[in-house]
């Protein structure tokens, strides 16, 4: 399983990513993509949309099932990713880099109580 350090997980199998302007990106992990098998379409919050963590926010279809999509932190929707939106199977190709939204945060402190890889990995081990 691919989990890049540098990430934080939510159990539910999203990532975050802090970037360097303060702002959070957010997609699913390899392992999900891999549980989901060909994705074929993504519906992704609007730009604006205030979200709290832990709220369902998009979703994931793919040939075997939908996936919701959780917030793995609260924060406002700056972006989406009209690339993925446009080819969702980009996401089955390189989970870490067809991210689906970016947030800016209310608490980047948030972030600390996500997992990091290695224990994200024994997480999706589990399942």
């Amino acid at each position: 399983m691919n989990a890049p350090t540098n990430l934080k997980y939510a159990k539910s199998h999203e990532w975050a990513k802090l970037e360097a302007d303060r702002s959070v990106t957010i997609g699913i992990s390899d392992h999900a993509q891999e549980a989901l098998g060909d994705i074929v379409f993504l519906e992704l919050p609007e730009v604006g949309r205030k979200l709290k963590a832990g709220e369902e926010c998009a979703v994931v279809e793919s040939v075997k099932a939908a996936s919701d999509i959780y917030a793995p932190i609260s924060g406002e929707v700056v972006a989406v990713n009209q690339a993925a939106i446009d080819a969702p199977d980009s996401i089955n190709q390189d989970a870490y880099a067809a991210w689906l939204f970016k947030l800016k945060p209310d608490n980047i402190a948030e972030l600390d109580a996500l997992l990091g890889a290695a224990d994200y990995a024994k997480v999706a081990e589990s399942e």
